[in-house]
């Protein structure tokens, strides 16, 4: 999803959902704040570099590939972007390594179970736990198919992608340029994308999660296929407006049960009820080609509440946290988000070990352990290091 979406979209479903308007700009804030809580930001913080949530482009080219810099990798880009479907999953090559089915069992896609997981662990945690929630249930459709762990063979295509775009005539086809360009806007009209840099390394951070499809999966409005390197020789067709409807409504089921409203969250619950009015005015800013879809998701939020939205701040609560005492913090906002990302990256980091991968290292699972705040996690990092 890109940050418009993770803002204002998830500012709109919570609406929906009956959150108050300041409960549904914090809870957005939350989502968003999951795609810049990095190792960087923590430090300016002072606060603990293990509840990164991301990392930076210059923090992943200064990224360790060795075991353990891999394992750092796959805790945060599995656990926040790419929540892995089916840890148990048997890739279609049916002779393949061990490592090799491990990475393919990291391959994210809707409504697995650790998405459940991911909702029932913020029920009763607050705002910001809701937030991370909804950041990574949201991520599960725009970033299908792919792995939150470095990887050629999985995150490769075989054969090259293509646009489908519709129109009066019906869908043209139309094959997608990429080019390697920081600084250069994707170019829609031409379908030509920046991604990463093609590397034949398998652990290149050039080849985690879909950089090495661009920002595709990422676009609202875009219909594209593809040969993926893991499959069976068979074609994905991807179709983000489908997605992201979905992505929409699942947001919003989840949240009513996180609100209390519903007594429990179901896999493949879809609120269509809740958009019944507005359904056409979501679709337009869904398949709207556009590089930003802000200001159309703003103005739709502005509707819903009656309220003004303001525009993300990253720098809203920082100085709470930063000038709270020490056995403070955890009561800030930025605190209880610290503690949110550490409980989800702990579940599903624990999951992933449960299921016998050693791809994102050792886990405890904080539920068995009891978890209140920073003291207790530096506790359980300790234990784990012994």
């Amino acid at each position: 999803m890109n940050s418009d979406f993770h803002y204002y979209a998830t500012y709109c479903a919570a609406i929906l959902a009956g959150y108050s308007h300041e409960e549904s700009a914090d809870l957005a804030y939350c989502d968003r704040f999951v795609d810049l809580c990095s190792k960087t930001m923590l430090f300016k913080l002072k606060g603990p570099a293990a509840a990164a949530t991301t990392q930076f482009p210059v923090e992943l080219v200064e990224a360790r590939t060795d075991i353990s810099g891999l394992q750092d990798i796959t805790r945060i880009w599995s656990s926040f972007h790419f929540l892995p479907h089916d840890l148990y999953a048997e890739p279609p090559h049916k002779r393949c390594s061990k490592r090799y089915k491990s990475k393919y069992r990291l391959i994210c896609n809707p409504n697995g179970e650790l998405v459940k997981e991911t909702v029932k662990i913020a029920k009763g945690k607050g705002i910001q736990a809701a937030g991370v929630a909804m950041h990574v249930l949201a991520d599960t459709w725009a970033h299908r198919y792919f792995a939150g762990t470095p990887s050629l063979v999985i995150n490769n295509p075989y054969k090259e992608y293509k646009e489908l775009i519709p129109g009066e005539d019906g869908i043209t086809e139309r094959k997608i340029s990429f080019r390697h360009s920081a600084t250069s806007p994707d170019d829609l009209d031409r379908s030509i994308y920046t991604n990463s840099l093609y590397s034949n390394s398998e652990t290149s951070i050039m080849n985690l999660g879909h950089g090495r499809a661009g920002h595709l999966p990422d676009y609202s409005f875009i219909r594209y296929k593809y040969l993926p390197a893991w499959g069976n020789y068979e074609e994905i067709l991807k179709d983000n407006p489908s997605d992201y409807r979905h992505a929409f409504c699942q947001m919003i089921t989840a949240m009513k049960y996180l609100r209390g409203e519903t007594a429990e969250f179901e896999l493949n619950t879809y609120d269509w009820d809740a958009i019944s009015e507005i359904e056409d005015k979501i679709d337009e800013i869904i398949c709207k080609r556009q590089l930003r879809s802000a200001d159309d998701w703003k103005a739709l939020g502005e509707q819903l509440s009656g309220h003004a939205l303001e525009d993300f701040d990253i720098e809203k609560y920082q100085e709470e946290y930063t000038s709270a005492a020490k056995d403070k913090k955890d009561d800030t906002f930025l605190g209880k988000f610290i503690i949110a990302a550490l409980a989800q990256k702990s579940m599903v980091t624990n999951k992933i070990y449960e299921s016998g991968s050693k791809l994102a290292g050792k886990s405890i699972d904080y539920s068995k352990k009891g978890f209140g705040g920073m003291k207790a996690y530096e506790k359980l990092v300790k234990e784990v290091g012994e």
